[in-house]
């Protein structure tokens, strides 16, 4: 029956199969182009490098078809017919432009004009606005009609503005809220010519990137407004440096102002918006360089004798590879110890799975995301810890259709309308968990671990965990037929205490089962950190802390004894989550010492500049030792991230070792919390910004409130592995249950043993009497 199945154009499922890779030819503009069949007109055209002008198209999203400029005549078709959305057929002798169509792109420019205020020379989007280039692309310099003017009046949506007057209703904003962040916040108020955007405020994300898609200047960022034009700006290339994503964007860079006319700074971030999205963290949370630039040549020698000195350097995963290898090198020269708890967690995950894999990292990137048909997520409140891959498996229930199974102890509701089945678990049950999917995935399982997988008492196990067997049983019913399968493992999972354990089960899934595999590293160099430095387990004697507290500290963020450049000031690289080495550059001037110069007192082997070790990386690891020079920006025209360069994935020695007995979960009853940032918050660099102001509220449910005898508003005391924290508690009706988010950004250089550690602890709650 499901080969039977009809498509739109006709055929059967088996004939769209056979017609999937089939090879077409057409003629655009008496030129011979080679395409696929079911790409566009449009699409062949882009390639060949045939211009076909848009207002409304954009890359990363289905078509929209509201401009109607991209019409083009096709040979044999009665009238113009859209190229963003025609598929192309074989043979097609297709003319782009002639005066009919000429005339038609001129009038729909005329019907664009209509009544669009003036106001070029103070609007945000002059120098760079769509509407602007296109009249001048077409000669349009008159206006022979108009209707009457209506008010409109401009709107406040948090950090954004949207002025309906200036609106083209292109419908990108909309689009891209809907297919590639998820949240379908914006929306179209229908009304003719009265038209307009309008927005669900309880649903946006504050990210955006709505702002970046519109062609003309009627969304923006209220803090932006009126504060600078586009030709005044000097444009820097970078990736941000949040989290592991690592985003392609630019910084907006202009003097301070009348006082400051040789100070420069940061007035906004940009992105390839065709190719690229940023979360609100990317996009707003650029105020974060370090303005402590007063050290003296006394506090440099200082900061030499202390690494000099020190038993232990102590960082956390917020620094370039350069950084990391810098910190590799002292320590091989002064036989210290290097702690950095999160990167260590990390490598110990990825050791164990590429014991089993015989491959020195994961299968899977955020492009594998999109592309999947199912995807099964563990060990993550993605929304929070990483965007990008959330946007990834929206594009992927969007445009693929995506079965998407969400695993985890507290339910999400920014992903309620993505998932399609949500697996709650008990805190702590994430080894039992695993090991229940590894025997539901792997259909044939080899004869060395047959015993191991016999032996597995699925039902105790269940229990335990929570994870009813039915469950696991629609997880299995759900990969029937699905061919792109991804399996995506976050953070929680790197801080159990039977991390070793876990990589094994989750390598034999990438072993014996088509599921890719994407290891999510938990901050924005923890991979590269993992890879480059040789760390150790426990601090001793003197510490000397980067970016992270110690007996001395050296850090970006202020408040320590010795100032170094934050990462929008800073040449470098990171290696992200795509397993791509991503060049980054500095946004802002720091006028003092970098690690580098420090360095260059201890070492026998110098080099003079930070991004001199770029192409020292270790080639063991899968460095190429390309120079930082060599590295290109931006995205190409086919959306190929022109940034750095992908890792190899090199071969390691394989040992199918025996695995390890399920142990007796640990209890998580009583009052406990979860280590979860708000939105767009990861680090002390975001809480620095001013546009992503929030709140540290410890947050829980009315039930948790109950469990704990507290109540909204109320001061407590929350006491965990001999720390004691003070927070307010706020009832949040979105979660449910009896575990509370508590978050850290707000805690600067202080290191927690949550922040690196497994995210639960079962805590005891005081209320502070006042």
């Amino acid at each position: 029956m499901y080969e039977m199945l009809l498509f739109r154009d006709g055929g059967s499922m088996s004939e769209k199969q056979q017609h999937r890779n089939k090879k077409i030819t057409v003629t655009i503009d008496n030129k011979q182009c080679d395409g696929v069949y079911g790409e566009t007109i449009l699409d062949i055209a882009r390639r060949n490098d045939i211009y076909i002008p848009t207002m409304c198209y954009l890359t990363k999203v289905s078509p929209i078809a509201a401009c109607r400029m991209c019409a083009v005549e096709v040979e044999g078709v009665d009238g113009l017919i859209l190229s963003c959305q025609e598929k192309a057929v074989d043979g097609a002798n297709i003319k782009t432009n002639n005066n009919e169509i000429e005339k038609h792109r001129v009038n729909i420019m005329k019907m664009y004009d209509v009544n669009h205020p003036l106001q070029c020379g103070v609007c945000d989007k002059s120098g760079e606005c769509d509407l602007q280039n296109k009249n001048l692309e077409f000669k349009v310099q008159s206006q022979e009609f108009a209707v009457k003017d209506m008010q409109r009046k401009e709107k406040k949506w948090g950090i954004l503005g949207y002025d309906p007057s200036l609106c083209i209703m292109c419908e990108k904003c909309v689009h891209t809220c809907n297919e590639v962040i998820g949240t379908a916040a914006l929306y179209i108020k229908p009304g003719g010519y009265k038209s307009t955007i309008d927005i669900k405020m309880s649903r946006c994300e504050q990210c955006g990137d709505c702002i970046s898609v519109c062609p003309v200047g009627a969304l923006v960022s209220n803090a932006y407004k009126y504060k600078a034009n586009a030709w005044e700006a000097d444009q820097v290339p970078a990736s941000c440096s949040h989290c592991s994503a690592a985003c392609e964007l630019v910084y907006d860079i202009k003097h301070a102002g009348i006082d400051n006319p040789y100070e420069s700074k940061i007035t906004r971030v940009k992105n390839d918006f065709e190719f690229s999205t940023l979360c609100g963290a990317g996009r707003f949370g650029f105020e974060f360089e370090n303005k402590n630039q007063e050290n003296t040549q006394e506090d440099f020698n200082k900061a030499v004798q202390q690494i000099k000195d020190a038993n232990t350097i102590k960082f956390n995963s917020y620094i370039t590879n350069e950084e990391a290898y810098i910190l590799q090198k002292l320590k091989e020269e002064l036989g210290i110890k290097l702690v950095n708890n999160d990167a260590k967690n990390y490598q110990t995950f990825m050791n164990e799975y590429s014991s089993i894999t015989g491959k020195l990292l994961y299968s899977a990137t955020n492009k594998t995301v999109s592309q999947s048909d199912l995807i099964i997520m563990i060990g993550t409140r993605i929304s929070r810890d990483n965007p990008a891959v959330k946007y990834n498996v929206n594009i992927a229930t969007k445009k693929q259709k995506a079965e998407f199974v969400y695993m985890h102890p507290i339910d999400d509701i920014a992903l309620a309308n993505k998932y399609t089945q949500f697996v709650k678990y008990e805190a702590g049950a994430e080894e039992a968990v695993l090991a229940m999917l590894a025997n539901t995935l792997i259909e044939n399982i080899p004869s060395e671990l047959k015993a191991y997988f016999d032996d597995l008492d699925i039902g105790n196990l269940s229990g335990d965990s929570s994870v009813g067997e039915e469950e696991l049983e629609e997880i299995s019913r759900r990969q029937i037929r699905r061919k792109n399968k991804t399996l995506i493992i976050g953070t929680d999972i790197f801080g159990h205490k039977n991390v070793k354990n876990i990589a094994k089960l989750v390598a034999l899934i990438d072993l014996y089962t088509d599921f890719n595999i994407l290891v999510i590293p938990s901050a924005t160099n923890t991979l590269g950190v993992s890879l480059i430095c040789d760390l150790d387990e426990q601090e001793d004697g003197h510490v000397v802390g980067y970016n992270v507290k110690g007996d001395y500290t050296i850090a970006s963020y202020g408040d320590c004894d010795f100032n170094v450049p934050a990462l929008n000031q800073q040449e470098g690289t990171f290696t992200s989550l795509d397993l791509k080495v991503l060049n980054t550059n500095a946004a802002l001037p720091f006028k003092g010492w970098c690690l580098n110069d420090i360095a260059n007192e201890i070492l026998t082997n110098k080099e003079e500049y930070t991004i001199n070790y770029t192409k020292l990386l270790p080639q063991s690891k899968g460095y190429k030792g390309i120079s930082f020079d060599s590295l290109d920006n931006g995205f190409d025209k086919y959306g190929n991230d022109l940034r750095g360069y992908l890792l190899e994935n090199i071969k390691t020695k394989q040992n199918l070792a025996n695995l390890d007995d399920i142990t007796d979960l640990d209890s998580y009853n009583g009052t406990v919390i979860y280590r979860c940032e708000p939105l767009h918050q990861f680090n002390a660099a975001t809480a620095k910004s001013l546009l992503l102001q929030s709140d540290s509220h410890l947050r829980g449910s009315a039930s948790f409130a109950t469990a704990a005898k507290i109540k909204a508003g109320d001061k407590v005391e929350i006491h965990f592995d001999g720390q004691v924290k003070v927070k307010t508690f706020k009832v949040d009706k979105n979660i449910k249950g009896t575990i509370a988010l508590y978050p850290t950004f707000d805690n600067g250089l202080v290191d927690d043993k949550i922040t690196n550690n497994y995210r639960y602890k079962q805590v005891k709650i005081q209320k502070v009497e006042v």
